[in-house]
């Protein structure tokens, strides 16, 4: 990505969190790469930590993440508990991360709190059986950032 390339990105950016209060960047999948996307802005407008999803497709990505933020916007975020109204797909739950297990993902939230404070949340889901990342014979594509336990 070239420098004016990026500069308009960051541009595009700050004007939906401007806009929306967050914005959601999506990294697309690749050969031995599971995909992710990642909230900025919404820590520091709706007082709720960023939020993380891995290995599920686009539009299911931004629906988790948008979601969250309409439920959650200066509220308490219930962390390690099982929420089957996030999403009418299947139940979720949301687990604390350490920003620097983050840190080579989500560049444009680093890049928006430069060296301010903020906290990281993953939305963890179930595999096609119904099982979650801690349960036994469980079975998908998602990169577990944060203690599920």
């Amino acid at each position: 990505m070239s420098e004016e390339q990026k500069r308009l990105y960051f541009e595009m950016v700050d004007n939906k969190i401007e806009q929306h209060g967050f914005h959601v960047t999506y990294v697309l999948e690749e050969k031995d790469f599971t995909p992710f996307g990642y909230s900025s802005g919404l820590y520091k407008n709706f007082g709720i930590p960023e939020a993380f999803v891995s290995g599920l497709p686009n539009g299911l990505t931004n629906t988790l993440i948008t979601n969250y933020a309409q439920a959650f916007r200066n509220q308490k975020v219930p962390l390690k508990q099982k929420l089957v109204n996030l999403i009418d797909r299947f139940p979720v739950y949301i687990i604390p991360v350490k920003n620097e297990a983050l840190n080579e993902k989500i560049l444009s939230t680093f890049r928006l709190y430069e060296n301010n404070y903020f906290e990281s949340v993953q939305i963890i889901y179930p595999d096609l059986d119904g099982k979650f990342p801690e349960e036994i014979g469980y079975d998908y594509d998602q990169e577990i950032l944060g203690n599920v336990n």
